[in-house]
């Protein structure tokens, strides 16, 4: 191998080297600064690839996904200064990448330490407002919702990041505070429990109320209804009975004896004392003459 090959490789060599020294890549879950001898130059770098001087720039790559603040249980004092311990953790994420590495130095484990101590904080201020029934129960969203808008409102300006939401993983009472207290939700829940049945029982009345009230205003209009139609029925038959007395008293008579007669002997057992020579005996009467 002669000089200038050799002069060849070396040249390779060190292009390769410092290409490798001038190019990197930031991905999609990822930001950026760009440093000149330790001074940021370009904040927020975008996912891609990007080129920088060797020994003069510097780059430091960041996380900027969504990172989890899972915090040590602490103890805080409630309106009543009753003693509590509290689990928490917290999301958060990277919003401002040149604030976030001046005000930590591009130490995520800083950072969250910065970040630990203000939910604390925010934890302890919200605690000692309220009591410790609406800690437990009653208004653990609104506390949560209130702290998170406190922290951004402190963490977006110093840290540069933001803080995506905190939740109370769990709360612990000493032994002498919870009965108490489970006494009293419990009774709460219980007194709830009754009004509600009371109301639906309230609500069970009228309606059988109002179902009896229709029932008699329809059983009411069927026999008026019923009446009506009666009514009509008799003065029809009345009316067909005097067209048949007209046309033909004497048949009329009879149709009527018979229909008597088929009264007076359905019973088997029934006894009538008449004299022969009543009115009821007419027609067998008239029958006996002609024979």
């Amino acid at each position: 191998m002669n000089a200038k090959t050799l002069f060849i490789l070396a040249t390779l060599a060190i292009v390769a080297i410092v290409a490798s020294k001038s190019l990197y890549v930031v991905n999609e879950t990822q930001r950026a600064v760009l440093l000149k001898f330790g001074e940021v130059v370009e904040s927020d770098l975008q996912p891609g690839l990007h080129a920088k001087v060797p020994l003069m720039h510097q780059v430091k790559i960041f996380d900027a996904r969504v990172l989890t603040l899972d915090s040590r249980a602490a103890k805080f004092l409630t309106v009543e200064k009753k003693a509590v311990e509290v689990d928490s953790f917290a999301k958060w994420r990277i919003v401002d990448v040149s604030r976030f590495y001046t005000s930590t130095n591009g130490d995520e484990i800083r950072a969250q330490r910065l970040l630990e101590q203000r939910i604390n904080e925010g934890l302890r201020n919200e605690f000692a407002q309220r009591s410790l029934q609406e800690v437990v129960s009653g208004e653990r969203a609104v506390l949560m919702t209130n702290l998170t808008e406190q922290l951004n409102g402190f963490t977006k300006e110093s840290l540069g990041v933001e803080v995506v939401d905190v939740r109370v993983k769990k709360i612990d009472l000493p032994n002498t505070v919870s009965g108490p207290i489970f006494s009293r939700m419990a009774a709460e829940r219980q007194r709830e429990a009754q009004e509600h049945r009371a109301k639906g029982g309230e609500q069970a009345a009228i309606i059988r109320a109002d179902a009896e009230r229709q029932k008699t205003i329809l059983e009411a209009q069927a026999y008026k209804e019923s009446e009506l139609l009666r009514g009509e029925g008799d003065a029809k038959a009345a009316a067909i009975y005097a067209s048949a007395y007209d046309k033909d008293p004497e048949f009329y008579a009879f149709v009527r004896s018979l229909t008597a007669y088929r009264s007076t002997f359905s019973g088997k057992q029934d006894v009538l004392v008449l004299s022969p020579e009543s009115e009821f005996f007419e027609y067998f009467n008239s029958t006996n003459k002609k024979k």
